[in-house]
C-alpha cells in the first residue's frame, strides 16, 4: 500500500511541529504549510524517512485555502489527512486591538478550515479514506473570557463543526476529529505576549507538552473520536463550567483575565 500523506497547517512550532513528527513516526508523508519557510524547512530536515513537502502559505489571505489546494494538485499530491492547526490569538483586550488582527484570527482559525475542509474531503469520501484533525482549544469548552474575547468563541465554532461533519461523514471512513488542549508548552504565549503572565499563574501541573497534545490528537483522529480533550484536569474543568450556572461560570473564567492583566 501507498504511503498516506498528511497536510499540516501551522507546522512551524508548537503543536502543528509535533503533530508532524508523530505522523511522519507513524510512517506518513508530510505537506507542511505556514507563514514561515526557514522553521519548515528545519523541520522537514529532522524527518528524513518521511518524504516532506513544504508549501508556505499565510492563512489570513482569502485566497490562501485555494492557492495551497491547487498548489498541491499542481505536485500531484493526494492529501489523505487534513490537520487544521494554524492559530493565534490577541489578549489586550477587543476594544484596543486592531479590527484587522481580529478578521485575520477568524480567517486563520475559522474560514479556512472549513474551507480547506471543503476542499479536501470530498476526494477523501470518494477514496472510502481520509482524516481530519481539528485543533480547537480547552477555551472552545469553556465560557469566553475578557481580553481574548473572540478567542474562545472561534474555538467553540471549530469544535461543533467538528462534530457536525464527523457525524455527515461517519460511514464514508473518512474520521472528523476536535483536539481541544489546555494550556500547552509552545511558542503560542510568546507569540501573544502573555508568557510572564501565564507562567506566573498557572502552576507547571497544568501544563502539557506538544508531543503529548500531539500523541493524544493522533490516537483520538485514527479511533474516529468526535473531540478529544488532553488531561483529567482539564475535562474536570470543562465539564465543571458546562454545569455551572452562567454567572458563577462567567465569574470563574473572570479570574483569567484578571491573573492574566489583561482587563
Amino acid at each position: 500500500m501507498s504511503r498516506r500523506t498528511v497536510l499540516i497547517t501551522g507546522a512551524s512550532a508548537g503543536i502543528g511541529a509535533a503533530l508532524a513528527r508523530v505522523y511522519a513516526a507513524e510512517g506518513w508523508d508530510l505537506i507542511l504549510t505556514a507563514r514561515r519557510q526557514a522553521p519548515l524547512q528545519a523541520l522537514a530536515a529532522e524527518l528524513p524517512g518521511a518524504n516532506v513537502t513544504v508549501i508556505p502559505e499565510d492563512l489570513a489571505d482569502p485566497q490562501a485555502p485555494r492557492r495551497l489546494f491547487d498548489a498541491i494538485a499542481l505536485r500531484g499530491l493526494t492529501v489523505d489527512g487534513l490537520i487544521n492547526n494554524a492559530g493565534f490569538s490577541r489578549t489586550a483586550g477587543f476594544l484596543v486591538t486592531d479590527p484587522e488582527q481580529h478578521a485575520a484570527m477568524i480567517r486563520v482559525m475559522l474560514t479556512a478550515p472549513v474551507e480547506l475542509a471543503r476542499l479536501f474531503a470530498p476526494a477523501m469520501v470518494e477514496r472510502g479514506y481520509g482524516r481530519i484533525l481539528n485543533v480547537a482549544s480547552l477555551a472552545g469548552r469553556m465560557p469566553a473570557t475578557g481580553g481574548d474575547t473572540l478567542y474562545g468563541p472561534i474555538k467553540s465554532f471549530l469544535i461543533k463543526a467538528s462534530q457536525g461533519l464527523h457525524l455527515e461523514l461517519r460511514g464514508t471512513g473518512v474520521h472528523v476529529t476536535a483536539l481541544c488542549p489546555g494550556y500547552t508548552l509552545t511558542e503560542f504565549h510568546d507569540a501573544n505576549g502573555t508568557r510572564a503572565e501565564v507562567s506566573a499563574a498557572y502552576p507547571g501541573w497544568m501544563w502539557q507538552t506538544a508531543a503529548h497534545v500531539a500523541r493524544v490528537g493522533y490516537e483520538a483522529s485514527e479511533a474516529n473520536r468526535p473531540s478529544v480533550t488532553p488531561g483529567v484536569m482539564n475535562n474536570l474543568l470543562a465539564g465543571l463550567a458546562k454545569h455551572l450556572p452562567d454567572r458563577m461560570a462567567l465569574a470563574m473564567v473572570g479570574g483569567h483575565a484578571k491573573r492574566l492583566k489583561r482587563i
